[in-house]
């Protein structure tokens, strides 16, 4: 008589590892990844203006910052903004990008933008 085959017993212990690398991967890399939302509006032609707006621009470089023609710091760009045209009801900002920015500098931009009341803000695209 031939013995009945017997069956090996699984082994948990390399299911367990597997899926507490998987899930310690996960977690690392959702850890070091930013997420952030920024709304944007592309310029595009349009008519007249109203009185109540006043406009600015803001050039966009990797390494630098203009505000209607002159040099600022991003930490001192919500400052700049409340000392322009302090009673206009709506302040236009036109967003112009250099060829190195990066996303990650605009995003740093428009979230500082974001936090200033009464702008429209519309980046203009190349």
């Amino acid at each position: 008589m031939r013995n009945p085959a017997r069956r090996r017993r699984l082994s948990m212990t390399s299911l367990i590892d597997v899926i507490f690398l998987l899930l310690l991967f996960f977690m690392l890399s959702s850890t070091f990844s930013r997420f952030s939302e920024v709304e944007i509006s592309a310029a595009g032609s349009g008519g007249a203006t109203e009185s109540e707006t006043q406009m600015s621009f803001l050039q966009l470089g990797e390494n630098s910052l203009r505000m209607n023609g002159e040099d600022i710091d991003l930490t001192n760009l919500s400052q700049e903004f409340s000392e322009i045209a302090p009673d206009a009801e709506t302040l236009r900002v036109l967003v112009s990008l250099r060829d190195e920015v990066t996303a990650q500098r605009l995003t740093d931009v428009l979230v500082v933008l974001r936090g200033i009341d009464r702008l429209n803000i519309n980046v203009l695209g190349s």
